[in-house]
């Protein structure tokens, strides 16, 4: 996998290729500014795209915004710091695929990338199946298994590829939306880890949930996923079998404020990639909707399935 990390900082650019190079089937190459990546994908077109905000010449919004209009099946993390969060924001929705704060670049940026180039490499293959399918009702019981999460969200954006729903870049932006939903699920509904304690103690927090996922009562606990989807519209429910929450306790997702709380991370992605975002009273089952929208990218993409 061939990643390119876009930032004007030589301190920032060299943490975070480094953190990238530890894995070894990635291959990490720089760019310090969105100009000189434009310039490099010309050349070698990379896998992952992983870019500051805040740059000269051309900043991390208006890569974004340039990736998505023509290179719509790469996607693109950020790394946001402290005073570019409302940056941050606009660039998620005008179609980047995830985000990490800088200052936790050494525990997230590996994980996150990781977890976008697997939606990413799901989705690419996906779009060379061809089905004429009008609707899909889909319905599992996942028991506390992450792979089982990852083939899920899998499965779901190939249902959406058959039908044609959303471009191919927004297919992408579904499943990240999906696996954060699924994520919260396992860690935070049937396993009771909370999300603060992952912000004190990172090594902590795992080995909480490996140890609960194999005691009474939350090993038996399962995820419970329904999706129906048609060439309208998507409608995905997923629900733990955890005690839930009081969903008004949430913080505003939107409030560029509140995008470096760990709390709502996966709140913001999803409400930033999905149409419409409910939790139940109980707070442990939520609904997620994407609608079709028709567009010159959606329908050119359209057009390469056919090919």
């Amino acid at each position: 996998m061939r990643i390119l990390v876009v930032d004007d900082s030589v301190m920032d650019r060299k943490i975070a290729g480094g953190l990238l190079s530890n894995h070894a089937d990635w291959e990490v190459h720089y760019a310090v500014n969105g100009k000189e990546a434009l310039d490099q994908m010309e050349l070698h077109m990379p896998d992952l795209v992983v870019t500051d905000l805040q740059m000269p010449e051309m900043d991390g919004l208006q890569l974004v915004q340039h990736i998505r209009e023509n290179y719509p099946l790469i996607p693109v993390v950020l790394m946001t710091a402290q005073g570019s969060e409302e940056i941050a924001v606009q660039a998620l929705q005008q179609g980047a695929a995830s985000y990490v704060p800088k200052k936790r670049l050494a525990r997230d940026l590996a994980e996150i990338a990781e977890r976008v180039l697997t939606a990413s490499g799901q989705e690419r293959t996906s779009m060379r199946l061809m089905n004429r399918m009008r609707k899909n009702e889909i319905e599992f019981v996942l028991e506390n298994d992450l792979s089982l999460v990852h083939s899920v969200v899998g499965f779901l954006q190939e249902a959406v590829s058959r039908v044609r729903l959303c471009s191919e870049a927004d297919q992408l932006r579904l499943g990240v939306a999906l696996e954060e939903a699924l994520v919260n699920a396992f860690y935070h509904g049937n396993l009771e880890v909370s999300s603060s304690l992952r912000e004190e103690d990172h090594r902590e927090y795992y080995e909480l949930a490996q140890r609960r996922s194999k005691e009474e009562p939350y090993k038996d606990r399962r995820i419970h996923v329904s999706a129906y989807i048609s060439p309208m519209q998507a409608v995905y429910k997923i629900r733990d079998e955890g005690p839930g929450f009081d969903p008004h306790n949430l913080p505003d997702p939107i409030d560029p404020a509140n995008l470096d709380r760990p709390c709502g991370r996966g709140v913001l992605l999803m409400r930033t990639f999905m149409d419409d975002v409910q939790f139940n009273p109980a707070g442990n089952e939520v609904t997620l909707t994407k609608r079709r929208v028709d567009d010159k990218d959606h329908t050119g993409e359209a057009e390469q399935a056919e090919d």
